[in-house]
């Protein structure tokens, strides 16, 4: 599918300049005809008997399958969550960290990452990244690893600053396990998470599946416990609780999923073109070129698909401007940056509308 085809297939790119995928994608119009097209069988055939639960799992395998595939990693690793934050706390949770233990993290990471960290009762040494250079960053992130450090979790790309974070040469310095947030990657650059402990995924962000749909890559299922079970954590259960959990990481789900939000991710995941990763990095290179010629561009050059910049005066307002124009960016709050998502169905035609609001 040519570029033009693939982009019509989102209404909202006819009205405005949709650049906030970081935060939420567009929906495509199959995306939605999926859920719709769901919900009139759940209306019709009703939500029970076996033709209901087969469908159901099959549902859940296809979109497993489709998540792993997005990340280069085995469908039998994956879990199905509601969002990098469920699966940040899933991880947290299952290995048991005490006040001794010491976990690596970073001055730019969403609360999602933060948030379960600080709840998990262990030790947080926070490196001083966000206004380095990405070349600068590994030095300040290791400077921060001791005797203690049992976890080393951070993005693959930051939210705020949109620079990619050193992730495989951390590994290959420390050995550590790594617990990597990937709400800002799958979907928006080639991602091969195979090589880490841990690796979450958002639907709805550059994948521009439903609201509340997500993933987690575990590496080795086994070395992770279940503290927070769920009904599709089991194959079978004794009545004091006790229980045989499911393969792999299907035992770390998260729970009920709607099935039509399952439908619907299934339906984003099959618009996602083969060029998606290539047009993204030649759009995004382009946005950073024009808007360094006006601002000043806190992301670095080469980086992912987010590009930050300084505002002309107060951010959110200036994003509220840009809103009113039919420009959807946002600000990155207590930073006075505004920030530009520029996906695969991204056009020329949005970059100048944006400059033009601005």
């Amino acid at each position: 599918m040519n570029f033009r085809k693939a982009r019509n297939q989102f209404p909202v790119l006819g009205r405005v300049a949709y650049l906030n995928a970081g935060s939420m994608g567009p929906l495509a119009r199959p995306t939605v005809e999926a859920m719709q097209a769901q919900e009139r069988a759940d209306l019709k055939g009703g939500r029970g008997g076996r033709p209901y639960i087969d469908s159901m799992l099959g549902l859940r395998a296809r979109v497993r399958a489709g998540l792993a595939a997005t990340i280069g990693v085995p469908p039998e690793n994956v879990a199905l969550t509601s969002s990098t934050t469920e699966s940040c706390n899933i991880v947290l949770a299952g290995l048991r960290l005490a006040p001794e233990d010491e976990v690596v993290t970073t001055d730019t990471e969403h609360f999602g990452l933060i948030g379960p960290l600080r709840a998990s009762g262990a030790t947080v040494r926070v490196a001083a990244v966000r206004t380095l250079l990405p070349e600068e960053a590994l030095d300040a992130i290791l400077a921060q690893v001791t005797p203690k450090t049992r976890l080393l979790a951070l993005s693959h790309v930051s939210w705020q600053t949109g620079n990619l974070l050193p992730v495989e040469e951390l590994q290959e310095a420390t050995g550590l396990p790594m617990l990597v947030d990937g709400a800002q990657t799958a979907g928006a650059i080639a991602v091969d998470a195979m090589r880490f402990d841990f690796y979450t995924v958002s639907g709805q962000k550059w994948l521009c599946g439903p609201d509340a749909t997500g993933a987690l890559y575990v590496r080795d299922p086994e070395r992770l416990h279940v503290a927070l079970p769920t009904y599709f954590s089991q194959n079978a259960y004794e009545v004091d609780g006790t229980y045989t959990p499911k393969d792999g990481a299907a035992r770390f789900d998260a729970g009920w999923i709607p099935n039509a939000s399952l439908a619907g991710l299934e339906a984003a995941l099959a618009l996602v073109p083969h060029w998606a990763a290539h047009h993204s990095a030649e759009i995004a290179a382009r946005c950073y070129v024009l808007l360094s010629e006006r601002f000043e561009v806190v992301t670095a050059p080469g980086q992912a698909n987010l590009v930050s910049f300084v505002a002309d005066g107060d951010a959110a307002e200036t994003a509220e401007r840009a809103y009113e124009q039919g420009v959807v960016i946002r600000d990155m709050p207590g930073t006075g940056w505004v920030r530009v998502s520029c996906g695969w169905w991204t056009s020329d035609g949005d970059i100048n509308r944006l400059l033009r609001s601005l």
